[in-house]
C-alpha cells in the first residue's frame, strides 16, 4: 500500500464518522503525511499516541533490526499541530445536535478557537518532522479522523446501553478492553464530578473536535437535558465550570480513548490492506472482527 493510499483512506474513513454529516470535507488539518514520498510502500508500521524524537529514534533502530516503512501518530506534530484551532469547527456542529442556536454555539467557539490559536503560535512544531526528515523515515499524524471514530462509537454504545446511573456508564466502558488494560494501570475510567449512584440522564460523548471546548458551555448543555459528560480529559479550568452546570462528568481516559479511536480505524483500515503494526508511546493494539 502506498502511503498515499493509506492517507486517502484515513481522510474517507475520518469523514464517514465525522458529526458534519453532508458536509464537503476534503481533509482534516490536524491530520497529514508530515515526511516522506507519497509513493513509498507500507507494509510495516510503527503507531504511537505521541511521536517525538525519542519514538523516531527507536523507529530507526526498528527499521535496522527488523525493518520498517512508516511511524504513525496520533497527536499532530509539524504543520498539523500548527492548525489544530482549525478543526475545532466541528464542535459548533456537536453543539447544534444537542439543541444550542448556532449563533450561540458559532461564538462561543469562536473565542476558544482564539485562545486555542494564540497557545499554539509560540511552538516549536517542526522539531519531530525534522528529526523524521534527517533520519529519512516516513511520518504521519492521524487526528480527528481516530476521534471521530471513538466519540461515534461510544455514544452509539451508550444509547443502546442505556446506562441508568453514572456507575453503569464506568461499568460499559470497562468492559472494552482499550479501558481495561488502562485500568490495570491505575489510569481507567472514573467519575471526576457528580456521585456514581446518580441517574446518568442523557449522556453526551464529547471526545472530538481538535480539544476541549469553550468552558462557558456546560451550563448550556444542562439546559438541552444533558445530565452526564463522557470525556477524554477535563482542564482544571473546565472542572470548575463544569461543577457549577450540576452536570455528571465521567472521564474516560485520554491515552485509552485514542488508542480506542485508532483502533478501530485501523480496524477498517486492515479489511482492506494488510500490514505489520508495532505498538509504542500508550498505544495497544486491539482487534475487532
Amino acid at each position: 500500500m502506498r502511503l498515499s493510499r493509506l492517507y486517502d483512506k484515513v481522510v474517507r474513513f475520518g469523514k464517514d464518522r465525522d458529526p458534519r454529516k453532508g458536509s464537503r470535507i476534503k481533509s482534516f488539518e490536524d491530520t497529514a503525511i508530515l515526511y516522506g514520498s507519497p509513493n513509498a510502500q507500507i507494509k510495516k508500521v510503527l503507531v504511537g499516541i505521541d511521536i517525538e524524537i525519542g519514538e523516531l529514534l527507536l523507529a530507526d533502530r526498528i527499521r535496522q533490526k527488523t525493518g520498517l516503512d512508516l511511524v504513525l501518530a496520533h497527536h499532530p506534530e509539524g504543520k498539523a499541530a500548527a492548525g489544530l484551532w482549525r478543526v475545532m469547527q466541528l464542535q459548533v456542529d456537536l453543539l447544534i445536535k444537542l439543541g444550542l442556536g448556532r449563533t450561540v454555539a458559532q461564538e462561543l467557539l469562536d473565542e476558544r478557537k482564539r485562545e486555542i490559536e494564540r497557545r499554539l503560535l509560540p511552538q516549536n512544531h517542526m522539531r519531530s518532522p525534522d528529526a523524521a526528515r534527517l533520519l529519512d523515515m516516513p511520518f504521519m499524524c492521524v487526528h480527528t479522523p481516530a476521534d471521530n471514530h471513538v466519540a461515534s462509537f461510544l455514544q452509539l454504545l451508550l444509547d443502546k446501553k442505556k446506562p441508568r446511573r453514572v456507575e453503569d456508564i464506568i461499568a460499559i466502558l470497562m468492559d472494552l478492553p482499550e479501558y481495561k488494560t488502562a485500568a490495570a494501570q491505575l489510569s481507567g475510567p472514573r467519575v471526576v464530578v457528580g456521585s456514581p449512584a446518580r441517574p446518568a440522564g442523557r449522556i453526551f460523548v464529547d471526545m472530538t473536535g481538535g480539544t476541549e471546548g469553550p468552558k462557558e458551555v456546560f451550563d448550556k448543555i444542562y439546559k438541552t437535558g444533558v445530565r452526564t459528560l463522557v470525556c477524554m480529559h477535563l482542564s482544571e479550568e473546565h472542572f470548575k465550570k463544569v461543577k457549577d452546570a450540576d452536570l455528571n462528568v465521567v472521564i474516560a481516559g485520554h491515552i485509552s480513548s485514542d488508542t480506542l479511536g485508532l483502533n478501530l480505524l485501523l480496524d477498517r483500515i486492515e479489511k482492506e490492506e494488510k500490514f505489520q503494526i508495532f505498538e509504542c508511546s500508550g498505544f495497544r493494539r486491539f482487534r475487532r472482527g
